[in-house]
């Protein structure tokens, strides 16, 4: 299982960025997956996730600006950020589950909104 995200950058509050997570290893289209946050000194948190069927979850503090969206023909999920915020700013990882056995993570992509 390989995850690689990308599109990560420095934005201005308000800005806009979208990022993408490329998979490779097992099915795809069968997995369950998400996008997690680290800020400096806090837990990796949960900002969104999508099943294999497409239902969407996110975290209140992203709801109606952040999208989470699949692409299973091209292996990627995507993470569209827009009204970002300085709170915002993180390291950014792609994850599934795949397997049930244990979660697979990306190397993460770093978010810096400022002003």
């Amino acid at each position: 299982v390989q995850l690689v995200e990308s599109g990560g950058g420095l934005v201005q509050p308000g800005g806009s960025l979208r990022l993408s997570c490329v998979a490779s290893g097992f099915t795809f289209s069968s997995a369950a997956m998400s996008w997690y946050r680290q800020a400096p000194g806090k837990q990796r948190e949960l900002v969104a996730a999508i099943s294999s069927g497409g239902t969407t979850n996110y975290a209140d503090s992203v709801k109606s600006r952040f999208t989470i969206a699949r692409d299973n023909a091209k292996n990627t999920v995507y993470l569209q950020m827009n009204s970002l915020k300085p709170e915002d700013t993180a390291v950014y990882y792609c994850q599934t589950p795949w397997g049930g056995l244990r979660n697979y993570w990306g190397q993460g992509t770093q978010v810096t909104v400022f002003s």
